[in-house]
Formats: C-alpha cells, sequence, structure tokens
C-alpha cells in the first residue's frame, strides 16, 4: 500500500471508532440503562451493555480474554488488508470498516468493561440483537470484501470461458 492510501484508509478507520464513540457517549449521557426511545414503530434507541461479542456471545468470558482476541482480529484484519491488490478497492474499504469498527468496540471494553449497545429492530412479535455503529460498520465491511470476492469470482469465470 501507498503512504497515500494507508493515509486514506487510516482516516477511515480513525473517523469510524470517532463516531462510534462520540455515538456511545451520548448515549450513555443521555438515556438511563436500559432506557428506550421508540423511533419507528420497528426502531428504537435501547440503551444496553454487551460484556459478550456480536450478540451477546462468550459473555461469561473475562475481559481481558475477549480484548485480546479483538487485538488479534484486528491484527490479522490489518495482515489481509495490506496484503490486498491496489484495485481490490471494495476490499480494502471494508477492511478499513472492520479495523475501524472493531476499535471502537476495544475502547469500550478496555475503558468500560463492556460495549454499549442501542440500535433495536423489533416487531411486535420478532427482535433482532441490541448492536451499535461499530458492529453495523464491520457487518458493512465483511459486505464490501465479500462483494469484491464475487466480483473477483466474475471477471475469472469472464476471462476463464472467453479464452
Amino acid at each position: 500500500m501507498t503512504t497515500r492510501s494507508l493515509s486514506f484508509y487510516g482516516l477511515i478507520i480513525l473517523l469510524s471508532a470517532a463516531i462510534d464513540q462520540a455515538l456511545k457517549l451520548l448515549v450513555e449521557m443521555w438515556m438511563p440503562l436500559h432506557g428506550r426511545i421508540d423511533i419507528l414503530p420497528f426502531l428504537s434507541l435501547l440503551h444496553s451493555r454487551n460484556t459478550g461479542v456480536a450478540f451477546s456471545l462468550f459473555s461469561g468470558v473475562g475481559g481481558p480474554w475477549l480484548s485480546l482476541l479483538m487485538i488479534a482480529v484486528i491484527i490479522f484484519m490489518v495482515v489481509l488488508a495490506i496484503r490486498t491488490e491496489p484495485t481490490q478497492l471494495f476490499a480494502r474499504l471494508g477492511f478499513a470498516l472492520i479495523i475501524g469498527g472493531a476499535f471502537g468496540n476495544l475502547i469500550d471494553r478496555a475503558l468500560r468493561g463492556y460495549v454499549v449497545d442501542y440500535v433495536y429492530f423489533h416487531t411486535p412479535v420478532w427482535s433482532f440483537a441490541i448492536f451499535n455503529l461499530a458492529d453495523a460498520l464491520i457487518t458493512i465491511g465483511a459486505a464490501l470484501i465479500i462483494l469484491e470476492e464475487f466480483f473477483a469470482w466474475r471477471r475469472a469465470k469472464r476471462h476463464g470461458s472467453s479464452g
């Protein structure tokens, strides 16, 4: 990666983590724990604390172990991102969003001992896990990487069948 592209993706990582932290701070300052604000019939803000990882998995595992796991994931994502080709823009953006989201949640875990969650999709008969911007960024990032792989597969298939 060039210095310019490293700077660009580094900025995305920093902005992702900073915006995530700002939103979590607002939730903690202005909403009581378990407080709920209905925005749409299927969307609410619900102040929650997650001591685990995504969907509260491993919530019984100690915070330091989860932090080490997150650091390992971040390092792995950085290595994969550095190995991407300059033409793999979706993948590079995806890795930056994943790393930024992971940093946002790692900051929570290090400073608070838990991750602040607040986005709640639900219906009268169904509800989705409560999550935050960092989780959404990680999901979007993963989708972008998968999209990049799909495009690469299509290009390879097209070139393989025309030769």
